[in-house]
């Protein structure tokens, strides 16, 4: 989230889009019933009409998988109507700048952009480029009428989404889109602001990431990032995910969104060459340039201290990439289906049930030689031997199972969508024999390191030199109790040397009091540069409880700690004009006072633009401003509407290329599996199919249908279907189902409902039909995953997978 919870209640608009918070994040509806109060419009835009729907101003439906589309008309009719902030998009974005001529759009290439190449299924990006001066600057043309201004060609690449082309793809009337594109545009004027409300209804799509860009498109055009009540407000899963991405969930990234080093990259000196963004514009703030200050403090919070330059701070000790490895989710169970994988560690996961095309994960892990499932209850994947396909004597995979302690049996910080990292104290003793994670992850450690002293191994440098001092240590070595304060101290960072920074005098083992202070030359550490600030001299940050908040827009500066440098908005020198006066003197984030700044932290303390010696807003760029043109991306530096790999129609209504030319797929090349094929225009598989949560259940439901309270409220697996496809298959309210797609089949009972209806999509009528996915065969008589019924296929720069676009029968079970 750019913004924060409390913050939603500041919007004029809030468009709520591949989400359903009322069900799935209901302390976050507080917040847009008490905008809705002060006089909000909440749209709603959803497959189904959910109770998020039931409380806003305006729903429309779509069909799953045609998010871009609606928001590729969007964009189009805030152009054509002239809704656009224009100051806003001349100082903040690049808007202005001038690409390459050679660059060519989806309008010439027939859905493609210039530089594909067929058999890579990839770009080349040589015509992606901005023209720059001889000062390797961007130039720019700050009327915005040349026509290679990126400005001109978003006109032209969003030209074609006409109401009527975008209904005939989504299926959404046209009234309702005018209607729905006529509120949200009118928040581009000064003053006024919009946000969106997302979850995995966007990202879940092999064109997800683009989804996403899509809408900060228009939050740009429209001046809504950096604003009170704005921004691009993503809903998160569980109450932890921003805080296990900050700290390197993911394969590749290190803590604070570092890049994981490859194989490639030698030495030190290397990965910060290579790594490190550098730019010409003595205005742009490049962030990112020190890297090198971020990494070395992280190696010296990592290893032991005795390193030194020459060691390279253990960079050597670092874990590497293979060159082009891609170790995501998807890629992980493929390999280990392909017995490439021997081991795996299941911690606080049930694979089995929330994995895209769940059967061929569950193959997966009877092809494993052991498994290790750290979890509070038995589950799907810890027991997946013993379910539905499997024969147990046919398995090899030995299966170990540790107890781990709930939140409330521990403690430690969470940091949740807004970024606020708030400390949260143990309630109770963890139960029977289970631990808190850290100190399984203690016991592991030591003995591992023993094993590696006392035998040696292969490379027992990683682990020897490993820093583990997180607490006072017996004689074995071990550490007898894990401090958790200890572990936030590292993750916050000391200085390791008497220095003088900025002005300032430290002594050796003083907490560094901000990611400013660190350094590059090992006189520092930082198990985290993002969360260097959370546990300084003051003491710990993220524990924080003071009710104040002088801003009076519900920033609460002394509740918890908010990454960066307990910022609560991101880029808010973008809700200021040139001379740092606010867009909105109502509900101004920062100003500028005629010496400094008040209000917010800023994002970088320069001086207004207006002023010699400044920075540009978006400091993590290199060119200083957000984009709009996006080079990065893999299929294209502007979204396409491209249809889900699995799909009901024929062709693509705006080109001929049908699907993301650049996803992930596996059914494809020499090794071709059976478990990966897929359907589309399938007569045996006619329904279009989504996934989604209920509020009684939590992810795959290991807890909650262990709650026999929550069980009872929501005890079988259910398929919702519109009233029109249940009389045309004969289907009556509460009777059991079977939904079956190319990979499995799950017996559901069936919910009839006017949630859903029929979708007139090129003159054919397409019936949708949605499931929860919080239910396993580990839990009597509940039914099964829905996940049984989803693809493998993943989006081309996160490689997350499809599931909430995919083909389905419904048939009545007899009998």
């Amino acid at each position: 989230m750019t913004n924060h919870w409390i913050d939603i209640r500041n919007a004029d608009v809030i468009l709520i889009m591949g989400a359903n918070p009322a069900e799935n994040h209901p302390v976050s509806f507080r917040y847009v019933l008490e905008a809705k109060e002060h006089g909000a419009k909440v749209l709603s835009v959803d497959p189904r009409f959910t109770r998020t729907s039931s409380k806003a101003d305006v729903y429309a439906p779509l069909r799953s998988g045609t998010d871009i589309a609606f928001l590729g008309g969007m964009i189009k009719y805030i152009l054509d109507n002239e809704l656009g902030h224009r100051e806003y998009l001349q100082l903040h974005t690049n808007a202005t700048f001038l690409v390459d001529p050679l660059f060519q759009m989806p309008g010439e290439l027939d859905g493609l952009f210039s530089g594909y190449n067929l058999d890579k299924r990839s770009y080349d990006k040589a015509t992606w480029g901005f023209q720059r001066d001889e000062n390797g600057i961007p130039k720019t043309d700050l009327s915005m009428q040349d026509p290679n201004c990126v400005f001109q060609l978003l006109k032209t690449q969003f030209a074609r989404y006409t109401p009527e082309v975008v209904s005939d793809i989504t299926g959404t009337p046209v009234e309702k889109l005018e209607e729905i594109y006529g509120i949200y545009g009118a928040s581009g004027q000064p003053g006024k602001a919009a946000t969106i409300m997302y979850a995995m209804g966007w990202t879940q799509h092999t064109v997800g990431t683009q989804n996403i860009r899509t809408m900060a498109i228009i939050q740009l055009l429209l001046g809504n990032i950096g604003v009170a009540g704005g921004g691009v407000n993503a809903l998160r899963g569980e109450s932890n995910v921003q805080g296990s991405t900050d700290h390197c969930l993911l394969f590749h990234i290190l803590p604070g969104y570092l890049p994981t080093p490859h194989a490639g990259l030698k030495d030190l000196s290397t990965y910060i060459e290579k790594t490190t963004p550098t730019t010409t514009d003595p205005q742009s703030a490049n962030w990112w340039g020190n890297r090198s200050k971020y990494i070395t403090s992280l190696l010296r919070a990592h290893f032991d201290q005795t390193l030194t330059a020459e060691d390279e701070f253990g960079y050597q000790l670092l874990p590497k990439l293979d060159e082009g490895q891609n170790a995501s989710w998807l890629m992980l169970f493929d390999q280990m289906f392909r017995e490439k994988i021997k081991g795996f560690f299941a911690w606080g996961q049930n694979p089995a049930c929330s994995g895209s095309n769940a059967n061929k994960v569950r193959e997966a892990l009877s092809k494993l030689d052991w498994m290790v499932a750290v979890n509070l209850f038995d589950n799907e994947t810890a027991s997946f031997w013993k379910g539905p396909r499997m024969d147990p004597a046919k398995i090899d995979t030995e299966v170990f199972f540790l107890p781990v302690a709930a939140s409330f049996e521990k403690e430690g910080s969470i940091t949740n969508s807004g970024r606020w990292a708030q400390w949260r104290y143990k309630a109770v003793e963890p139960f029977g024999n289970s631990l808190p994670d850290s100190e399984l992850m203690n016991e592991l450690q030591h003995r591992v390191r023993a094993r590696y002293a006392a035998q040696g191994g292969a490379f027992p440098a990683p682990i020897l030199k490993l820093s583990w001092d997180y607490g006072f240590k017996l004689l074995n070595g071990k550490v007898g109790k894990i401090d958790v304060h200890a572990v936030a101290k590292e993750i916050n960072g000391y200085f390791l040397v008497d220095k003088e920074v900025n002005g300032k005098q430290f002594k050796k083992g003083d907490p560094v009091p901000s990611f400013a202070f660190l350094q590059n030359d090992g006189s520092t550490s930082s198990g985290n540069w993002l969360y260097c600030n959370s546990y300084n001299a003051d003491g710990n940050n993220m524990a924080r409880r003071s009710h104040s908040d002088p801003s009076g827009i519900g920033l609460y500066p002394q509740w918890s700690w908010c990454w960066p440098v307990n910022r609560r908005i991101l880029y808010n020198r973008a809700s200021v004009n040139a001379d740092g006066i606010p867009w909105d003197k109502e509900k101004p984030v920062i100003w500028w006072d005629g010496g400094k700044w008040k209000g917010d932290v800023p994002d970088g303390g320069w001086k207004p633009l207006s002023q010699e010696g400044t920075k540009k807003s978006f400091i993590m760029l290199p060119d200083g401003v957000a984009s709009i043109f996006a080079a990065g991306m893999k299929e294209g530096p502007f979204p396409e509407h491209y249809e889900p790999l699995e799909c009901p129609i024929e062709k693509n209504p705006l080109s001929g290329t049908k699907n993301n030319p650049a996803m992930k797929l596996f059914y494809e090349g020499e090794e071709k599996l059976p478990e990966d094929v897929f359907f589309s225009c399938d007569q045996r598989y006619p329904f279009v199919a989504t996934t989604y949560r209920v509020t009684e259940h939590w992810q795959t439901g290991i807890m909650t249908r262990n709650t026999p309270w929550l069980l009872e409220m929501q005890p079988h697996l259910f398929v919702e279907m519109s009233p029109e496809l249940a009389k045309d298959r004969n289907i009556a309210q509460g009777e059991m189902v079977r939904v079956s797609s190319g990979r499995g089949s799950v017996e559901a009972v069936a919910v009839v409902t006017k949630r859903f209806r029929p979708f007139k999509v090129q003159g054919t009528t397409i019936h949708q039909v949605g499931l929860p996915w919080c239910y396993g065969w580990n839990t009597p008589n509940v039914g099964d995953s829905a996940n049984l019924l989803t693809p493998t296929a993943g989006d081309a720069n996160t490689m997350i997978p499809e599931t909430k676009a995919f083909m389905v029968n419904v048939e009545k079970l007899e009998g």
